[in-house]
């Protein structure tokens, strides 16, 4: 079974990658890790300067997108097939687990949701993505906001996820809830 872990920036999709992979021992992949890969590989952005000693600078490359949504648009053009691929050669790896699952924060936005038999969605208290999001990634107020509004709100995902589990509270509470889940499907 296939399963996407996903939900929007700072919602805490990382904790819940972390809590599969030490309670269940199952393979848990972050679709993310693979794009920064992928970036790295890139040696020419348009002619912008996002590059620090030779390798994409993230900062700088974050400004720019969440600036100008058309290079925003050339970027995702470019990675999101790569991807794809990366995420499908990982399917065929494992083709003889249970379980597969992969953490896909723009799993929506790219529109790779029939990838999976599942999908597990995190979500977040908008007060608390953003004082999660400010701290974590030390942004100001606007530029957090500006990142947060760049993916689809969380009310349209939960009408599209097989599973919900709000992420408001404690660690132990976030774990509780994936037990829960877990135990619904397996």
């Amino acid at each position: 079974m296939k399963i996407a872990i996903t939900g929007n920036i700072a919602s805490g999709k990382s904790q819940a990658e972390k809590i599969i992979a030490e309670i269940y021992n199952y393979p848990v992949f972050d679709a993310d890790k693979i794009a920064h890969l992928i970036l790295d590989e890139i040696d020419d952005f348009y002619g912008y300067d996002v590059f620090t000693n030779g390798k994409i600078d993230r900062k700088k490359l974050g400004q720019l997108v969440f600036n100008e949504s058309n290079i925003k648009h050339k970027l995702e053009d470019m990675v999101h097939p790569k991807v794809k691929e990366k995420i499908l050669e990982l399917f065929e790896k494992h083709k003889d687990d249970k379980y597969i699952f992969v953490s896909v924060p723009l799993l929506y936005e790219a529109g790779f949701e029939n990838l999976f038999d599942k999908v597990i969605l995190i979500t977040v208290n908008e007060d608390i993505q953003l004082q999660r999001l400010m701290a974590r990634n030390n942004l100001s107020k606007e530029d957090a906001i500006q990142r947060i509004k760049s993916q689809i709100p969380q009310e349209e995902k939960i009408k599209k996820a097989d599973f919900v589990i709000t992420n408001n509270a404690s660690i132990e509470i976030l774990k509780k809830q994936i037990e829960k889940m877990c135990k619904s499907f397996m």
